[in-house]
């Protein structure tokens, strides 16, 4: 008889995430997935002004604002018929790029790392490195019999095998730490064309209000190639270290095999090209994305709106006492399908294309290191691996958009809102597909909505009882030790699951 385990909260994501397991024989047979709160800002957008939608939509989220603000202002330069002018393109590509890679950073070594790197091998660090020496210290006094509550985010931990190199170890910590300033980095860079971050001023329809100066351009230059020095020594090393120790999670948490991106970071003005492509993966057959497929199915979501509504005429009709419903997350489907969404799905589907031609240089070379097939990819390791890839593409394709830009030229286009029109804005979180649809009529909002890409992979089942992309990855999965389900966090924590964007 499977026996019920719950891991309530999952800790180390970003959001309220509750993840009910069924075990038997120290198996996953089967998996649900909860969203746990509320927020409606899609109720709070309506009868407001369309120009309030950028800035409000970035507060759904402090990991991933400018995806946010970029899908809303995208929406709008639809519904306003504008088109925006070089500069303003690729200062919004070098503003998101910024945040891709300190997203990227901090899910790897401050989300994830801790589910394979033993804290505790720092207790037996012999070397002189100030930072590792009160690393050591610290976690010593964190572990002594005096101290009853040690202190978060290292311990208490799950049991299970962790690292069993000592030096991967000791590295990784060190990485751990430094990972903190490279993201604090990251966050700099986004700010000299997004004035602040998190939550940019600058993004508006149009473009972006901030000039580009000859200064900026040589700092943003300055801090990437820091970046990309710890991304090409560091992370790159420390996934590819991890993988190595821990094989089988190449075969673990494959999921439901369907993939959808929307594309992300526009290649020229007004056009519809995108350095990484749209496409859609279902069963290894590769197809082109068509937005009109895109539904959100609520059956066992705490709403009570329409069932299999497109997003332009979504609803957000909240029921929390709905019968059978088990999450404040919708069902998003693609032509009734589940699609697992995120920096693996853009890798597969820029992989197949071989544009860019980059993905498939670098996807090819790190499997080579790992002595694994593409195949391999669709897996929990395999989603770190892309996402490292990723991190390092980005950041070189950023050094190319910064000297493609034109100081002094115009980085906006002026505009006026109509009396009432429509649009949609699709891009790319770090976390996946991002889609917002705004309806207008006069000029205050009427209707939006926001299907993220955390809705996508942490769904609950659909109107037709299939489950969604996280929950079929999770089933299978062994679990050693039913108290101790390691196995199964770690399954989750590769999706990079962020609910307060989910339970919009």
């Amino acid at each position: 008889m499977a026996k019920k385990v719950m891991i309530d909260p999952i800790t180390r994501i970003e959001g309220h995430l509750s993840i009910r397991l069924e075990i038997d024989a120290n198996r996953v047979t089967d998996a649900y997935s909860a969203g746990e709160m509320f927020r409606g800002f899609e109720i709070i957008l309506c009868g407001r002004d369309p120009l309030d939608a950028q800035q409000i939509t970035q507060r759904i989220c402090g990991v991933c604002p400018v995806s946010h603000g970029t899908a809303s202002v995208l929406a709008q330069d639809m519904a306003y018929g504008v088109t925006i002018p070089k500069n303003g393109r690729l200062a919004r590509n070098l503003i998101l790029g910024a945040n891709y890679i300190q997203s990227h950073i901090i899910h790897f070594y401050q989300l994830s790392a801790l589910d394979f790197v033993d804290i505790e091998a720092i207790t037996q660090y012999q070397g002189s490195d100030p930072l590792l020496c009160d690393m050591k210290a610290w976690v010593q006094s964190q572990t002594s019999a005096n101290v009853v509550y040690p202190a978060a985010p290292f311990l208490p931990r799950y049991a299970g095998r962790y690292l069993e190199d000592p030096q991967a170890n000791v590295l990784a910590v060190k990485n751990y730490l430094q990972a903190l300033e490279m993201r604090a980095l990251a966050h700099q860079m986004a700010a000299i064309f997004g004035g602040k971050i998190p939550h940019v001023p600058t993004l508006v329809p149009g473009g972006v209000t901030e000039r580009v100066t000859v200064r900026q351009i040589i700092e943003y230059q300055s801090k990437l190639r820091k970046l990309q020095t710890f991304i090409n020594q560091c992370y790159l090393p420390d996934v590819v270290a991890v993988a190595s120790a821990f094989p089988e999670y190449f075969q673990i948490g494959k999921g439901c095999g369907h993939f959808l991106v929307y594309g992300v970071f526009p290649n020229s003005d007004g056009s519809q090209s995108t350095f990484f492509p749209s496409g859609v993966l279902t069963n290894t057959d590769l197809q082109s994305f068509d937005h009109r497929k895109v539904t959100e199915d609520i059956r066992y979501s705490l709403f009570s709106s329409a069932s299999g509504l497109t997003p332009s005429d979504g609803e957000t009709v909240p029921a929390p006492g709905k019968s059978g419903a088990y999450s404040w997350v919708k069902a998003p489907r693609y032509g009734g399908l589940p699609m697992e969404v995120g920096p693996l799905a853009r890798m597969l589907v820029a992989y197949r294309k071989g544009d860019p031609p980059q993905v498939k240089e670098e996807i090819d070379r790190l499997l080579s290191r790992l002595g694994q097939e593409p195949d391999a990819l669709v897996s929990t390791m395999g989603r770190h691996a892309a996402r490292a890839v990723e991190c390092k593409i980005v950041a070189d394709q950023c050094e190319q958009w910064v000297g493609e830009l034109v100081p002094d030229q115009p980085t906006f286009q002026d505009f006026e809102i109509p009396e009432s029109a429509g649009g949609y804005g699709l891009t790319e979180a770090p976390r996946g597909a991002l889609g917002h649809w705004i309806t207008i009529e006069n000029r205050k909002i009427a209707r939006y909505q926001c299907v993220v890409p955390t809705s996508w992979n942490c769904s609950p089942r659909d109107d037709r009882d299939v489950p969604g992309p996280m929950e079929q990855a999770l089933v299978g999965t062994p679990i050693q030790d039913e108290n101790n389900p390691i196995e199964a966090t770690r399954v989750v924590r590769s999706f990079d699951p962020c609910l307060a964007c989910a339970v919009h």
